[in-house]
């Protein structure tokens, strides 16, 4: 198999394919983001060599920060091309993602907000470093809604009352507080980060396949939100981003640097408090 992807730098090592995204200039959900997730799912489908996914980025300073906001009928278009006619959206291809045949683990070592922190839920485990990493949910405060899989996994992660703060408080949360409330496995420090990860999805890769299936199967039947809810939730995130006063609010945000490398990505938990 031949991985080759426009915005995921991947790589097949012992089992475990190693899948960096990088999609300059600060790894935004875009259309050929998606397209080449759906790409990455369909191929480790199929082929058997890999059992597990670990995401990284190549970026420092940002997993995923969010989507692109003047790009989301085009990435909502190609996320369609992922499920069937009610799958439109990216909840359900991050609902994919949580069902998908290999293992999936996400490695945190800057930031992740709005669905790039949602893309973090959707895999089976998360692991984040402890002088880097920052994860929240911005789209409250920017005047939308969490709607690829933020309220359901939340909830289910952190209890009600968290799931609370964080949506509607829209601040950044430190590693070390993400961990506390249930939202990461493990915070380990940069020198320890990698190799740790490493040495976990190699042991997971290295056990018999059927019985790593089953488990997380049954995991995922015990833990995952219904399919409906999903969808649910993807459609009032459609409602909003339509919704002037939502649209006002984005503008000034852009305004300020929102969807580049400023302060305004770098500390959006706080920009928001400004506005």
């Amino acid at each position: 198999m031949s991985w080759n992807y426009s915005t995921i730098r991947a790589e097949l090592r012992s089992g475990v394919l190693w899948a960096t995204i990088d999609n300059p200039p600060i790894n935004l959900i875009d259309e050929q983001f998606v397209a080449d997730l759906i790409a990455l799912l369909d191929d480790t489908e199929t082929d058997g060599s890999v059992r597990v996914v670990v995401f990284r980025s190549a970026d420092p300073d940002f997993f995923i920060p969010h989507v692109d906001l003047e790009r989301i009928a085009e990435y909502t278009a190609v996320a369609a091309t992922s499920g069937g006619p009610d799958d439109g959206s990216l909840g359900t291809l991050f609902r994919r993602l949580s069902e998908a045949r290999p293992v999936t683990i996400a490695v945190l070592e800057g930031r992740a907000r709005g669905a790039g922190a949602e893309l973090l839920y959707a895999c089976d485990m998360r692991f984040a470093s402890a002088e880097h990493a920052l994860i929240g949910q911005p789209e409250v405060g920017t005047g939308v809604f969490p709607g690829a899989g933020a309220v359901r996994h939340l909830v289910r992660l952190a209890g009600r009352g968290h799931a609370m703060q964080v949506i509607l408080g829209s601040e950044d949360l430190d590693a070390r507080e993400a961990e506390r409330i249930g939202l990461g496995n493990k915070v380990l420090p940069d020198a320890d980060l990698i190799s740790y990860v490493e040495r976990l999805a190699e042991r997971v890769a290295g056990f018999p396949e059927a019985a790593v299936r089953l488990a997380k199967r049954r995991i995922n039947a015990a833990s995952l939100p219904p399919k409906e809810d999903v969808q649910v939730d993807a459609a009032r995130f459609q409602v909003l981003a339509r919704d002037p006063a939502s649209a006002a609010r984005v503008d000034a945000l852009m305004q300020r640097g929102l969807q580049e490398r400023s302060r305004t990505e770098l500390e959006y938990g706080a920009v928001l408090g400004e506005l």
